[in-house]
């Protein structure tokens, strides 16, 4: 049995609102890149952690993570949930309300560096960063999160180790080289204190100094 295995089966159980969130995302055509659901009960345990009230979520996909999200806020808790596509957000606001968190998202569509600047506008502020879309702006999210986040607030970025090629130097890729240096603004970045953990295809937790 694999590390990854031997996890999942001590530490997941069937959950039948997820598994209609990954139904879904098949029955729609969409790409199965959720996060998987070790990492999702990980989410959840970090944002009742951290006592999180605003939660952003960059990537929303079918709902997944959002869920996972939603599930460790208290009573007066939020998520704010950015999408490229307007039928994923669609769908993903769909699956949360089944999940009976339909209220407590809200969901901004486009390109996320324009939602990101229009949330800086708004003077939205947030206790929790999830990080899950496209890699290529991988440091730039890294960057709006740490002007959005409030002192003491979580930084959280998923597929940090590219399946172990971010540690092979001969391994040239784009999507590789932007994940390398978020990881390593993550490590370096005197506001925040940082770690990656080896379980998925490796989380980032970065906690932004009070």
């Amino acid at each position: 049995m694999k590390v990854e295995e031997y996890i999942h089966s001590l530490f997941t159980k069937d959950d039948a609102v997820l598994e209609q969130v990954l139904w879904s995302i098949r029955a729609n055509g969409m790409r199965n890149i959720s996060v998987p659901p070790e990492i999702g009960k990980l989410l959840t345990l970090l944002v009742k952690i951290s006592g999180a009230k605003e939660i952003l979520e960059i990537g929303a996909l079918g709902g997944y993570s959002g869920v996972c999200l939603i599930r460790g806020l208290g009573k007066e808790g939020h998520l704010t949930s950015l999408e490229l596509k307007e039928n994923f957000a669609q769908l993903a606001h769909e699956n949360v309300k089944k999940a009976g968190f339909g209220d407590r998202v809200t969901y901004y569509t486009g390109e996320a560096l324009n939602s990101l600047e229009q949330l800086e506008k708004e003077q939205k502020r947030f206790d929790f960063i999830f990080i899950d879309a496209d890699k290529e702006n991988y440091p730039n999210y890294l960057e709006w999160s740490i002007k959005l986040a409030n002192p003491g607030a979580l930084i959280v970025g998923d597929n940090v180790l590219r399946g172990g090629r971010v540690c092979d130097n001969s391994y040239i890729d784009a999507q590789t080289d932007y994940i390398r240096a978020f990881n390593e603004r993550l490590a370096k970045d005197p506001k925040l204190e940082s770690i990656i953990l080896p379980i998925g295809d490796g989380i980032a937790i970065g906690r932004v100094k009070e």
